[in-house]
């Protein structure tokens, strides 16, 4: 393992420790299904995951909570849902900054400008674009809303 591939895992294990002196279960509790799904992943790939990974790890988990919350309000469980929205909060601290519409839509526009440029029309152009896109936008960005933000200017 080296130092450039295990920096985030570092900061969410020293925080994993930081919850248990400070006996905060709740973040404790969180930070443990975390570490438990980047360990799986790992696993998984029998590889240690880098930072990158570990934001599509997170990214995903912010996903699925987000997707509970919509439920829990609609089944009219706000127990569950002031929970899941606790463990977001939690989450989403360990992704990047996320992104302004205007840096999202510069992005877009450079992509599509590359994804032209090699002849890419119609919906291939959509797939070339978001191809190019995901890497440079993932965790920072709703990938959901960046894909409806390219077919919307096609």
């Amino acid at each position: 393992m080296n130092d450039s591939t295990t920096h985030l895992k570092d900061r969410i294990t020293a925080d994993m420790k930081d919850a248990m002196r400070a006996k905060a279960t709740a973040r404790l509790s969180t930070i443990r299904l975390l570490l438990a799904a980047i360990k799986q992943r790992e696993v998984d790939e029998r590889k240690t995951l880098a930072d990158a990974d570990i934001v599509a790890v997170i990214d995903k988990m912010v996903k699925q909570r987000k997707d509970s919350i919509t439920q829990f309000d609609a089944g009219n469980r706000a127990d569950l849902a002031d929970a899941e929205r606790a463990e977001l909060v939690i989450l989403q601290s360990y992704l990047p900054s996320q992104l302004t519409d205007a840096e999202i839509d510069a992005a877009i526009d450079a992509e599509m400008a590359a994804a032209r440029a090699a002849g890419a029309a119609g919906p291939a152009l959509i797939g070339k674009v978001m191809a190019g896109l995901k890497p440079r936008l993932a965790g920072r960005a709703d990938m959901a809303a960046v894909s409806a933000k390219v077919k919307a200017r096609i």
